[in-house]
């Protein structure tokens, strides 16, 4: 597994001439793989994180942050240095969309044993060390989710211009060809897909039929002008017609996939494992994402919004008119509800179908092949949904394919539909089990909490499948309260559903899904399995209302052998979690704003400027390294490890 040098991208044009192709292999892959490893049990629970970074040069005579666009040199110096010579090397490196961007997981997934978690922190702390030791002077290593001057003019070094016409990449007004990265990628383990981003984006553009649309609503202040109008010197009118008053306006991927996440997947031991894992998470993510709410500045201004989902999902929105409603279909199969990354639109497990009411678009030509290939109604629709995207990117080389042994076309489609949670099948002839990947986290400051929440969700599997919870609750209130999570402060301010009694529900083990389309469903109990909850009431519960996480995460630890250094950096980092929805410690949104409201250049106008971004960004860079605390955000964990 590695990079290539080589390879010939597809233009859209081309691209399009293969999507049936791809579409028809790539269901035969998935039905060999499916075949193959339906009925593999593995016993061992193996789980791993992805933390995603952004360098940066931290410019102290100007006062000035800019991002380095050197990741490819950056990553080709860290695996020449670990994995190419050791391949038990403890850090693993990967490219990400922006030039500015890497990512790092740990070289080997941890496994089941409570002694796991005291080591995610170290591991962090590792890759974090590794990546700087090899920046130039004045470089950093930024653990943000979104750079709040990401588009403004010189936010790269070298500086670029963007390149707002018909030979550009993405044809921003904003964002330089120069900060995609230009490198192709392997995107999954052990599967050999390619991607090339400077071809993902452009094809994007060309599939839409123009530009992607980007309109995030901006936080109205004291001086903000109202309406808040631009206008785009370099405009040919495109932007002009997209652009909405009192918004924020983005035009390309860049906005969304240059920001930085955090990640988890899982494997299952079982398929059924795997999808009732998927159900459950789902319903979590949401609640997850407010929690971890750190992105509230974009393009150099204060948004009225917490988190990037929105901008991700918008900045990748390859669905032409048509297939969003704004024209008759003509020329496209179908009226498709949501951007290819988005949230989850079908529950995977037999106790999930009676909460399945979300209108669900699928290819029935697909749908048919895989029911008649012995695949359940609820997989075959999860992947006949999935299957209605076109493949954006294709490389001349690798259209004809071995599709026993290999899963490319699948995985062309699957994994270029980015969705809250990921389901994810074994890559072909591999000792890997059935996954589910969390996906809706951003990425906090430090180690310290971004490994809280890495355990918290790994905690909070281990419950669900301990105890055999039920959290499921109507997939459109799923999505409402994705709508909600979003928002300014919305961990604090917004109530979102949730399920009251968690512990009477459905068995995933006996009931397992071939049945779930013969049995009798029962009903929803509309209103009285569920309720509004403040994240508050969810995380560290109510009397009388809901139990809460925590408490149930404690009493699970009570009945778990674990060594007391191990409990408590669980203990550390389930206080932060607790503190955090509780209000008593600040979400890095909430930390950002206040941060810049308080600067004294800012002038109650919504506008960040390059001194509010150094002065920002340079303390977020001193609290990473633990060189200044910050009990407001962080609190004062004991033990905490350099």
């Amino acid at each position: 597994m590695g990079l290539l040098s080589q390879g010939s991208p597809l233009d859209w044009e081309q691209t399009k001439k293969h999507a049936d192709h791809v579409r028809k292999h790539g269901i035969l892959q998935f039905l060999n793989i499916y075949n193959k490893v339906k009925d593999r049990q593995k016993d061992v629970l193996k789980w791993g994180d992805e933390v995603e970074f952004m360098l940066a040069e931290m410019d102290d005579k100007n006062e000035k942050v800019q991002l380095v666009l050197n990741g490819k040199n950056v990553l080709e110096t860290l695996q020449e240095k670990g994995e190419n010579i050791n391949p038990n090397h403890p850090t693993l490196w990967r490219p990400e969309y922006g030039s500015y961007m890497i990512e790092g997981t740990p070289g080997q997934p941890y496994g089941g044993t409570m002694s796991e978690f005291n080591t995610v922190e170290d591991n962090m702390g590792k890759r974090r060390r590794e990546a700087s030791s090899v920046l130039n002077k004045d470089e950093t290593l930024l653990t943000i989710t979104s750079f709040p001057r990401l588009g403004c003019p010189g936010f790269t070094k070298p500086e670029y211009k963007p390149t707002p016409v018909e030979k550009g990449v993405s044809k921003s007004l904003f964002f330089p060809d120069e900060a995609i990265n230009s490198h192709p990628r392997f995107r999954t383990n052990r599967v050999h897909l390619l991607i090339c981003y400077s071809t993902l984006t452009r094809n994007i553009r060309h599939r839409r039929g123009e530009k992607v649309v980007i309109n995030v609503p901006i936080f109205k202040d004291k001086n903000t002008p109202s309406p808040f109008v631009e206008v785009f010197p370099e405009d040919d009118g495109e932007a002009a017609r997209a652009a909405l008053p009192n918004h924020i306006y983005m035009d390309a991927m860049g906005f969304g996939m240059g920001n930085c996440c955090l990640q988890v997947t899982f494997q299952a031991c079982s398929i059924n494992e795997a999808r009732y894992l998927y159900d459950q998470l789902a319903t979590f993510c949401p609640i997850v994402m407010a929690l971890s709410a750190a992105s509230p500045f974009y393009r150099g201004y204060v948004s009225d919004n917490d988190c990037r989902w929105g901008v991700i999902s918008a900045s990748v929105d390859d669905r032409t008119p048509e297939e969003r409603g704004l024209e008759p279909l003509k020329n496209d199969k179908f009226r498709i509800n949501k951007s290819r990354y988005d949230s989850i639109d079908s529950y995977l497990s037999c106790c999930g179908e009676k909460f399945n009411d979300i209108e669900l678009t699928k290819d029935e030509d697909i749908y048919k092949q895989l029911l008649d290939a012995g695949i359940d109604k609820l997989l075959a629709q999860h992947i006949a949904h999935l299957f209605i995207r076109d493949p954006l990117s294709l490389f001349q080389e690798k259209i004809h394919l071995d599709d026993e042994n290999e899963s490319d076309h699948f995985e062309n489609i699957q994994s270029t539909n980015w969705q809250t949670m990921r389901f994810k099948p074994p890559p072909p002839n591999s000792d890997i089990g059935w996954r589910v990947e969390f996906r809706p986290m951003e990425v906090q400051l430090t180690d310290f909490e971004n490994s809280a929440y890495v355990v918290f969700i790994v905690l909070l599997t281990r419950v669900i499948l301990s105890y055999k919870l039920d959290f499921l609750i109507p997939l459109s209130k799923v999505d409402e309260n994705m709508k909600v999570a979003q928002k300014r402060n919305a961990l604090q301010e917004g109530m979102f559903y949730f399920r009251k009694d968690v512990f009477k529900g459905c068995n995933p083990v006996l009931d397992p899904p071939s049945t779930a389309q013969n049995g009798v469903e029962s009903e929803v109990n509309d209103g009285e399995d569920f309720t509004l909850m403040s994240i508050d009431t969810i995380v560290n519960g109510k009397e009388g209302v809901f139990q809460g996480l925590i408490p149930m995460l404690n009493c699970y630890l009570e009945n778990m052998e674990v060594d007391v250094d191990t409990r408590c950096t669980i203990l550390n980092y389930l206080k932060l979690i607790k503190k955090r929805a509780s209000g008593e410690l600040m979400t890095m949104a909430k930390w950002m704003r206040e941060f810049v409201a308080k600067h004294p250049e800012y002038k109650q106008d919504s506008v960040i400027t390059d001194k509010i971004n150094y002065d920002l960004l340079s303390k977020c860079d001193r609290i990473a390294k633990g060189e200044e605390k910050c009990p407001e955000l962080i609190g004062d964990p004991v033990n905490r490890r350099k």
